[in-house]
């Protein structure tokens, strides 16, 4: 007997939900992330992260009520707001409208940082984080820094900080949202994110074909 959509795993239309533990995702990403920290000789846990936020245009079937308008990008979808370590290493992901400010899902990315990962102590964050996310991160013991970018440069600058989260090899797919749910597309980034991981941990195939 056939299996039913349900029972096939995730894909373009659904089945995350009954396939995958609410936290699978997270708990993996965490997994290859201490992995590569490892490799890289760091500790498994970091104590520093890097605060960012991305706005994506949503497709058609995108409820009307999952979308919002950023009005600094006069772009109507979605925002990722991104919680990652130095390397670019994922921490947290959370998916709003894209009116919802960069302060207000940065007190949620904080709170999600400071709980899951107590030894952060420091965050470098876009200047869109004002007071409100700042006074939230000491409360919770974590000096948050604006990270702005250099007086008088205009058009595409690299700044240094975010260059880790916004890097194209860690950030080249995803570009438009089609996950009718906000949890569910916050799974697929964490699944997205996870390939750059496993090709740094992984053998070289081509090489193990040679040998």
């Amino acid at each position: 007997m056939c299996c039913s959509s349900q029972d096939q795993g995730p894909g373009p239309r659904g089945g995350w939900a009954s396939w995958l533990a609410p936290d699978l995702f997270t708990q993996l990403t965490g997994l290859l992330r201490h992995l590569v920290r490892a490799a890289e000789g760091r500790d498994g846990e970091p104590s520093a992260c890097v605060l960012d936020c991305q706005t994506i245009k949503t497709s058609a079937n995108v409820h009307l009520a999952d979308q919002g308008t950023d009005a600094g990008k006069r772009i109507i979808g979605r925002k990722r707001h991104l919680g990652c370590d130095t390397l670019g290493l994922l921490l947290t992901v959370l998916v709003t409208a894209a009116s919802v400010s960069d302060t207000a899902a940065g007190v949620t990315l904080l709170s999600r940082i400071s709980a899951a990962h107590p030894r952060v102590t420091k965050a470098w964050a876009d200047a869109g984080y004002r007071t409100t996310a700042i006074k939230h991160g000491a409360r919770l013991g974590i000096d948050v820094h604006p990270d702005q970018r250099p007086p008088g440069v205009k058009g595409f600058t690299i700044i240094p900080r975010r260059w880790t989260i916004d890097h194209p090899e860690l950030a080249r797919n995803l570009t438009r949202g089609s996950d009718p749910s906000s949890r569910n597309a916050e799974r697929a980034f964490h699944l997205d994110r996870q390939n750059p991981s496993t090709r740094f941990i992984a053998p070289d195939q081509k090489a193990l074909s040679r040998s």
